[in-house]
Formats: structure tokens, C-alpha cells, sequence
């Protein structure tokens, strides 16, 4: 059965980052009343639609997967498994997912992950190997997931959602442009036209400042708007205050791979300090 290169096909990885910002959603819409029942039923059905779109997504890459180093071992590439069996493996978790959010929360969460899913795979997964805007494009189908766990909660769109869309939204630009910049070559490689191979480090750079303090903008609005406390505004202005400081030294920074590097676990480091204060912050 090669179960464990079923998993691989899910990236786990992937699925584990929704589920933190999809834990920060739910917990600004808590409100400090936490129902741990409904956050693991919110969890466990995104969780399967995100894996849904990994497990397609791996479908769609196998052939260019096998000229980057960091993916040419993937299970799909190797022909461990079966192409078919991997859209059929995709298909169940997508209408279990489905299924578990229907039941177990509310209709719509179930429109917002499957929204998310038809943007990241047929949008996103098509259009990275056209334009070097298909980041931007997946960084809306990622920014759904803390407004899925909003929206177990409080089931409108409303000022908070809003917020937090947008927060994932411009947090990702600069931390997908990182990742680029570090695997520059592979990304080259393959021909897929990420924003350094296509304009170059400088310009890149610029984009990724600019993303960092649209980021910094819009997540100190929650305080404003009274969903946060004093500790959410201290934690999130201070670890978004290095981000940029980290990211204006890179004009300077002789090695744009290590620095690049470095901004990606920043970046990661910036956006589990902002979910996990949320609720200390209530």
C-alpha cells in the first residue's frame, strides 16, 4: 500500500502551516470560549480538503518535479504510486473533508475550503509555470484557511475575516519569494517563472520589504479594531519590526541565498508568534 508515500503526497508540511493560521482564526473568534470539539472537527475536515489539494497539485507537477532536486524523489515521480490511484486517493479526502465540515461545523466552511482548493489547483497549480504572478494567486488559496477557522465560530464574513485573510494573504508573498530566492537554481532548472529568476534578487527584494510592511500594516488593524489585546500588539509589531530589519539588510547582504534562508524561518517564526498570541491576547 506504501502508506507512507500516500502521506508524502499530502505534504504534510503544507497541511500542518493551515492548521496553525486555521487555529489562529478560531481562536480570535473564540473570544476566549474555546470549543475544542468544533476546532477539532474544523481541523480534521480542513486538514483533509488542504491534503486533497497536495495529493492533485503533486498530480500536476510529477513531470516537472523530476528536474528539481528537492522534488525529484516524490512518490508520484518514482512511480511508487500510480497517477490514478493518487487522483483517487485526492478524491476521497477531498469528499471526506467536505463531509466532516458539512456535519461537524457549517456550510460555510465547507465553500471556503473548497474555494481555496479550486483556486489553488486549477489556478495556481496551472498558472505557476506561465506567470510570475501565480504567487500572488496562491497566496489568496492560502490565506483561506485562518478565515475557515473564523468562520467555525462565527459563521459570517465580517471585519475579522476580512483581516485575517488579508494578514496570510500579504505574510506569504515574502515568505514564498524567500523560498525562491534560496532554490533559485532548481526553480531555473525547471523553467517556472518565480519573481528572482524572472526580474532578479533586487527586485525581489523591494517586493518582499514592501509585502513586510503591507503585513505589519494590516495585522496591527485587529488591535485597532478591538479583536486583540496590548500583548498581540507588542509580540506581533516587534517580530514584524525584525522581519523587515532582517529583510532591509539583504540590499547589503553579499550571499542572497543565506540570506534568503534566513528570512523564510523568520517569516515562519513571525506568522506562529502571531497565531500562538492571539489567544493570550483575547
Amino acid at each position: 500500500m506504501h502508506i507512507k508515500s500516500y502521506v508524502k503526497l499530502t505534504k504534510p508540511g503544507i497541511v500542518m502551516g493551515n492548521a496553525i493560521t486555521c487555529i489562529g482564526g478560531f481562536m480570535l473568534a473564540s473570544r476566549g470560549e474555546i470549543s475544542w470539539g468544533l476546532l477539532l472537527m474544523t481541523l480534521l475536515g480542513l486538514c483533509l480538503i488542504v491534503a486533497a489539494g497536495c495529493v492533485s497539485n503533486n498530480f500536476i507537477d510529477r513531470v516537472y518535479d523530476g528536474k528539481m532536486e528537492r522534488t525529484k524523489n516524490r512518490p508520484l515521480v518514482k512511480g511508487v504510486i500510480a497517477p490514478v490511484n493518487a487522483l483517487g486517493f485526492a478524491a476521497i479526502l477531498l469528499v471526506v473533508g467536505s463531509a466532516v465540515l458539512v456535519t461537524g461545523v457549517n456550510l460555510l466552511t465547507v465553500l471556503l475550503s473548497l474555494t481555496g482548493f479550486v483556486i489553488y489547483l486549477l489556478f495556481y497549480s496551472f498558472s505557476k509555470y506561465r506567470t510570475v504572478h501565480a504567487t500572488l494567486i496562491g497566496s489568496i488559496a492560502g490565506a483561506i484557511p485562518p478565515v475557515v477557522g473564523y468562520c467555525a465560530v462565527v459563521p459570517r464574513l465580517d471585519v475579522g475575516a476580512g483581516l485575517l485573510f488579508l494578514i496570510i494573504a500579504l505574510w506569504q508573498m515574502p515568505h514564498f519569494y524567500a523560498i525562491a530566492m534560496y532554490r533559485i537554481d532548481e526553480y531555473s532548472n525547471a523553467s517556472i517563472p518565480v519573481l528572482p529568476v524572472v526580474r532578479g534578487a533586487k527586485a525581489t527584494k523591494v517586493q518582499m520589504v514592501l509585502y513586510i510592511v503591507g503585513f505589519l500594516g494590516v495585522a496591527l488593524m485587529l488591535p485597532l479594531f478591538h479583536y486583540v489585546g496590548l500583548l498581540y500588539l507588542v509580540t506581533v509589531a516587534l517580530l514584524g519590526l525584525v522581519w523587515l530589519g532582517m529583510g532591509l539588510k539583504g540590499f547589503k547582504c553579499p550571499d542572497d541565498k543565506k540570506w534568503a534562508r534566513k528570512m523564510f524561518l523568520c517569516s515562519l517564526v513571525v506568522v506562529m508568534g502571531a497565531c500562538l498570541v492571539i489567544p493570550l491576547s483575547i
